[in-house]
């Protein structure tokens, strides 16, 4: 609405009246703010960096002397801008320096890895701190950096890149190993257009209203360059040209800009990633606003930046050493999620149980939602004993049949809800400075040590039970007016609220049953964790299905190993033809769970759609030696199971443009149909791809339109890889591991003697001798991260 108001002055009023709102937090309730707003405003000082004081090299600690400057109205050709203009001092007692200097700093994580760190406050930088979103498992190092002073600059270098310090004007160059730069920060004297006012340069501002300041940080973005990650983000997968506002919201959606999921990182296809430490409201604007410039906009008075060097997997393995890698889940955890809105008595659990044994559908978990209470939705952690005979016995039937149970809860409390009174009285909920409650409801404080004891004393009672997982829902809506346990106000507490709340949940978790499992929605840096987490209410549609992936490539690209979604869309019941094109997807990715309006269950959409539902899910439980393998090497490095194809390619340029298929894993390409078509366009990066359905082979670097197979979704093989199958079971708890099949991909002039490999005799523990067709014998050890393969004709694949 703003960018549309045609007067100046009545513009300048509403830019002043959203700065006074969001400063005060009276703006609309837990809407995304625009960080990038304030740094329009006529009423502040804004403060750019002129030169370099003083620069210890040794010590990697210098000062900045930073120039005042104000927008002023300027009217050319019947229009008024506000264009920068430098300022004198006009405070009083003439004691304020006109120029201040402040402190910076930089530090060496690893080779790879530089950590930058501005204070605004004269010479007040307080020492680095750790927080929750930093991992305490990184280690020390000592990181190989040398240091080359120069008459104006000092470079400081390691065997993958270098970051030049420039003094006068003062600017921060990071450059890769052959001197290429790879990112800037942008001057006043660097903007190529002083006319044009949307270029922000790297500055500060002093706020008129609170006297506050606050950095935008700005960098030099290259033509061509590409921008990916800020959480589970649904709109276009390459960022550039967009502004991402990082402030965890209920979406409602999976086809807006909000997110449930913001993570302030982001890495580029230039070979360098960014993350940003601080929990505050961010806004990144990729060149949106001017096309060289990419801005960070926040709301500290000190700015804390890690900036990683490297292709995209090395910067992802850098990024989540420093802020931590997903422990891998449990096995069970990667079978099916049956679920709805919502099963509500013990009767429809055992009947869904039942169904799909007899139905002969494999499945993990049963999901009981928002009704297993005494009343919908009203969280008090106790199984209605109207509605659940036992319990305790369903739970312990249920897993002798292969299922475990996962239960839905919330951290808010309505005043009708019989927990209320104790978590206010208690003193266990987020209050306002004036000791009253910010909302209707009573939120849990998850900075509150006893509010975190008396929340998994509630989850422990369930999980004692024999619970299997709790659903963490919600957890977007920290009240910005709250002031938390911590000290806090929610400016700091609101994007961290989800980070505490994850945590609780899978510490209560594995603190009972050893394992490592939530079922979040919300998210911040940090929850990659304590996995999984889920995107949201996605629409029943074509286009919702398509954001779908784009959100979970994107968390992904944020650090995040494992995720999952809600097959066939939530808000309404699936149509039939749409739940048939998801489905595979969705049991193509490291969690599969349906769920969202009835029916779910595939028998309630027919013989033939609930013979393809089998068949579908067979799949990924035949496949589960590769899916567990693929998740284990994904979680030690810190990459995710879903993977953009540049992540595996990013020497291809096609690969850079493909946002609607992807890898699952380092063998296995994916491409969903997004509308009803026999076949689709498909991109195939380098090599030589098989089809896993037809077997028909396609050569790489190109397109090809492919047909979907039996099953509707394009399933390809990377040419020479070797894919560990086993036996479908109707729980993971009843695979048989002592039966495997090794299905060999090989290159095309080896297709007869060596398409298929079976399990020969084993030899030892984890060591297998296979025959392949044709006679060849070879050996395969499993025990590897990268198992080489060699036959006696000469051929070599790897198993992942």
């Amino acid at each position: 609405m703003l960018d549309s108001l045609a007067s100046p002055t009545l513009y300048g009023m509403f830019k002043r009246k959203d700065r006074i709102e969001m400063t005060n937090m009276s703006r609309l309730l837990n809407q995304p703010p625009n960080m990038g707003l304030p740094f329009e405003t006529t009423d502040d000082t804004y403060y750019f960096p002129e030169r370099v004081e003083h620069y210890d090299p040794d010590n990697r600690t210098g000062t900045i002397r930073w120039n005042r400057y104000l927008r002023k109205p300027r009217l050319s050709f019947n229009q008024i801008d506000f264009p920068f203009a430098e300022s004198q001092a006009w405070e009083f007692p003439e004691e304020y320096e006109k120029s201040p200097v402040s402190v910076f700093e930089i530090d060496f994580v690893t080779e790879r890895t530089l950590r930058l760190r501005i204070g605004s406050r004269h010479m007040h930088l307080p020492p680095a701190k750790s927080t929750l979103m930093l991992s305490d498992e990184g280690g020390n190092t000592s990181p190989v950096w040398h240091t080359e002073r120069r008459e104006d600059s000092v470079v400081h270098s390691s065997e993958h890149g270098s970051v030049t310090v420039q003094f006068s004007p003062w600017e921060i160059i990071v450059k890769d190993k052959v001197g290429r730069v790879l990112t800037e920060t942008r001057g006043y004297s660097d903007i190529s257009s002083l006319l044009n006012t949307n270029g922000l340069p790297f500055c500060y501002t002093r706020s008129s209203i609170d006297m506050e300041n606050r950095f935008a940080a700005s960098f030099s973005l290259q033509a061509d360059e590409k921008l990916y990650g800020t959480g589970e983000s649904f709109t276009r997968l390459d960022k550039r040209g967009q502004r991402i506002d990082l402030f965890t919201t209920d979406a409602l959606s999976v086809q807006t800009p909000r997110m449930y999921k913001p993570i302030p990182f982001y890495l580029s296809s230039r070979g360098y990633g960014m993350f940003v430490h601080a929990s505050s409201p961010l806004s990144f604007d990729f060149g949106a606003s001017y096309d060289d410039t990419l801005s960070i906009f926040t709301g500290e008075e000190e700015l804390d930046l890690f900036i990683f060097l490297g292709s995209p997997k090395e910067v992802l393995s850098e990024y989540t050493r420093l802020t931590g890698r997903s422990p891998l889940p449990p096995l069970w955890s990667f079978g099916l999620w049956m679920s709805r809105i919502t099963y509500s008595s013990e009767t429809e659990v055992r009947e869904v149980a039942a169904k799909l044994a007899d139905n002969r559908i494999p499945c993990d978990v049963i999901h009981l939602d928002t009704g297993w209470f005494e009343k919908d939705w009203r969280c008090n952690y106790q199984f209605s004993e109207k509605r659940f005979d036992d319990p305790a016995r369903m739970i312990s039937d249920l897993k002798e049949q292969g299922y475990r149970i996962s239960l839905w809860q919330l951290p808010y409390f309505t005043p009708t809800n019989p927990l209320f009174a104790e978590i206010v009285d208690q003193g266990l909920a987020v209050t306002t400075a004036d000791g009253k409650l910010p909302t209707d409801d009573a939120i849990l404080d998850f900075s509150n040590p006893d509010t975190i004891k008396w929340y998994k004393k509630k989850l422990a009672g369930l999980l004692e039970m024999g619970v299997g997982a709790i659903k963490v829902d919600f957890g977007e809506a920290a009240p910005m007016n709250g002031v938390y346990a911590s000290g806090k106000t929610g400016f700091h507490e609101h994007n961290l609220y989800p980070l505490r709340y994850n945590r609780a949940a899978s510490e209560a978790t594995l603190e009972t049953n050893n394992e490592s499992i939530i079922w979040a929605r919300s998210a911040w840096a940090g929850s990659q964790r304590y996995p999984i987490h889920w995107g949201g209410d996605a629409e029943n549609t074509d286009n919702a299905m398509a954001s779908t992936l784009r959100g979970g490539l994107s968390l992904g690209l944020s650090g995040f190993s494992f995720w999952s979604h809600d097959i066939g869309g939530f808000v309404k019941s699936s149509p039939e033809n749409l739940y048939r094109r998801w489905l595979p997807f969705g049991m193509l990715t490291s969690h599969s769970r349906c769920h969202g309006l009835p029916p779910k269950e595939p028998w309630a959409y027919g013989e033939a759609f609930m013979a393809m539902f089998r068949e579908t899910v067979n799949l990924k439980y035949s496949l589960m030696p590769y899916v567990y393998t693929q998740a284990k090497l994904s979680a030690d490095a810190g990459h995710p199971m879903l993977r953009p194809l540049f992540l595996e390619y990013p020497e291809d340029p096609g690969c850079w443009l493909v946002e609607d298929e992807y890898l699952f894993g380092s063998n296995l390409l994916v491409a969903p149909f997004f509308e009803e078509a026999a076949e689709r366009r498909v991109y195939l990066p380098p090599g030589e791809w098989v089809d896993y359905q037809s077997g028909m082979r396609y050569a790489g670097g190109t397109w090809h339109d492919i047909a979907a197979g039996d099953l509707p979704v394009v399933l390809l093989v990377r040419s020479g890889a070797i894919l560990v199958h086993m036996n479908p079971a109707l729980s993971t708890a009843f695979l048989d591991w002592s039966e495997l099949r090794f299905v060999a991909f090989a290159a095309e002039e080896d297709e007869q003697q060596e398409r298929s490999v079976n399990l020969f005799e084993p030899l030892e523990q984890r060591m297998y001798q296979v025959r392949v067709r044709g006679g060849a014998i070879c050996d395969i050890r499993s025990d590897s991260e990268s198992i080489q393969v060699d036959s006696k004709s000469g051929w070599r694949a790897q198993i992942f």
